[in-house]
């Protein structure tokens, strides 16, 4: 599998996931939000920053099914989704993730026809070649 690349900037992105929260990065100036982390605002040019817990609830966004899978990797999971959550109380921060049915399931846990753009999901976090990233779980509705 795939792991991300985790760089100065957004190594407390990773440390937060591995104790289960998800954290934005913030201006510690102006206080907008930012991701991908970076080491200047966009907004401000302030270099000062934190790191702001999030509820973990979002909707999907945006949903792709690879067919066949683009990657050698995922062919045994395949179909697969790849998401694009806006979290609920960052609506321009939109994290890439998979929905799954559980945190550990495999990606081709959830039936496609069960997703559609607009749909609750809540964070989960699972370790995945030592690293623990966030999965995406489906609200009932």
């Amino acid at each position: 599998m795939l792991s991300p690349v985790v760089d100065e900037d957004g190594a407390p992105f990773w440390e937060y996931a591995a104790r289960g929260e998800l954290r934005v990065q913030a201006c510690a100036s102006c206080g907008e939000l930012r991701f991908p982390p970076r080491p200047c605002c966009p907004h401000c040019r302030s270099f000062d920053s934190e790191w702001r817990l999030m509820s973990g609830r979002g909707r999907i966004w945006s949903y792709v099914l690879p067919h066949p899978p683009l990657l050698p990797e995922y062919a045994a999971q395949a179909p697969y989704n790849a998401v694009l959550v806006e979290l609920a109380e960052a609506p321009r921060i939109r994290l890439v993730g998979n929905v799954v049915a559980t945190p550990d399931a495999p990606l081709n846990s959830v039936d496609p026809a069960r997703l559609r753009i607009g749909a609750a999901v809540r964070v989960a976090f699972t370790e995945v070649g030592g690293l623990t990233v966030p999965r995406w779980l489906l609200e009932r509705s």
